[in-house]
């Protein structure tokens, strides 16, 4: 997570789900986006587990040559759609950490 932005991050949590996540930050700064979903995949053990993602993931940079990247299909996503809740199963971090809004999601509606 402390790598230079554009690269995936991948971990094991509980010696048994992969977690996938995209670093943002500078260099040296730990900032990453958790990949918690995808289509009718729900859940970041899920999501790896049906992709087959694991550790050879780790530090790819986030481009074709990985087989994993972004694209941009020029979809437009009204603000008023984008719901911000706080996040799960972070109670350990405090009231005041735990409480933030800092996982996003759509609005089905």
């Amino acid at each position: 997570m402390y790598a230079a932005g554009g690269v995936w991050y991948v971990y094991l949590v509980y010696g048994s789900h992969f977690m996938l996540n995209l670093v943002t930050g500078p260099e040296g700064h730990p900032a990453a986006i958790l990949v918690r979903g995808l289509a009718t995949v729900s859940g970041p053990g899920r999501l790896t587990r049906d992709f087959g993602i694991d550790l050879r993931l780790n530090r790819a940079v986030a481009g074709p040559d990985s087989g994993l990247h972004l694209e941009d299909p020029g979809i437009v996503i009204p603000r008023r759609r984008i719901l911000a809740t706080p996040r799960i199963g972070v109670d350990y971090a405090g009231p005041v950490w735990a409480a933030k809004a800092w996982r996003f999601r759509l609005d089905p509606g």
